[in-house]
């Protein structure tokens, strides 16, 4: 499993507090000092079914003072991918990825269920 964290951030803390208390074998990785590529983005957002808004970290300062909610209806999927390259800040956090599965933000009862499925 890969779990990308913003240390300081208090939602990922519980996460890594929640993956630790199961036991869980994960990659941990620092989602500002390493951030994820336009590439992994994408394939992360194909995987996961979900909207690629929820990829964004739509409370976050950078998000606002970029003022990217009138910005992004009108991006591109793949300008949406690059920007979100640029700044781990952008990127909605925590993130867990195991095998196939992508969950973004910390949602203890879908991440249980993530931890007891099989590969």
């Amino acid at each position: 499993m890969l779990f990308l964290e913003y240390p300081k951030c208090s939602t990922c803390k519980k996460a890594k507090n929640f993956l630790d208390s199961k036991g869980a074998d994960y990659e941990d990785r620092h989602i500002v000092e390493n951030n994820p590529t336009a590439e992994e983005l994408k394939q992360w957002h194909e995987m996961s079914g979900l909207d690629i808004k929820k990829f964004f970290n739509t409370s976050g300062m950078l998000y606002k003072s970029m003022n990217l909610k009138d910005k992004l209806p009108e991006m591109s999927l793949e300008e949406k991918y690059s920007l979100l390259a640029t700044n781990g800040m952008l990127v909605k956090r925590p993130i867990l990825i195991k095998g196939n599965r992508v969950l973004t933000g910390f949602k203890e009862a879908d991440w249980a269920e993530l931890l007891n499925e099989e590969n």
